[in-house]
């Protein structure tokens, strides 16, 4: 098992940032490999579907799914710690909602990021971290 725990949700004001985390661990996780993994980050908007943001692998790179976040989020990773990051500027009021990170295990090649990312390309899931922009 894969344990994802995400933190950094906060309320921002309009224009503002923020850093989202998130850690991976459990029984099932070995440090060396975190990289053969593909994480995502997901955002669940009042009244809209979960709708994926943005991935990461190490065989593509990075995808962004959501053509309002490109030029003002970017994911990263910090291997150290086994920690993807989601750094959030110039933060507006659609990005309201609760975020969640993903992890599509590896198996015989290393997991990539999907094109046309759903629920069941993932196998496990973080809790989720509030983010409200508002002022």
């Amino acid at each position: 098992q894969v344990q994802l725990v995400e933190s950094g949700g906060d309320l921002v004001q309009p224009g503002g940032s923020l850093r989202l985390s998130c850690a991976a661990s459990g029984s099932g996780f070995k440090a060396e490999y975190f990289n053969n993994y593909a994480i995502a980050w997901f955002r669940q908007v009042p009244g809209k579907e979960r709708e994926a943001v943005q991935c990461i692998d190490s065989v593509e790179g990075t995808l962004t799914y959501t053509n309002s976040v490109k030029g003002r989020f970017t994911v990263s990773t910090d291997y150290a710690k086994s920690t993807v990051f989601l750094q959030m500027n110039d933060l507006k009021p659609e990005d309201t909602g609760v975020y969640y990170c993903a992890a599509r295990t590896p198996y015989v090649v290393r997991a990539q990021c999907p094109d046309h990312p759903k629920y069941s390309d993932f196998d496990y899931w973080g809790q989720g971290t509030q983010v409200t922009v508002s002022s």
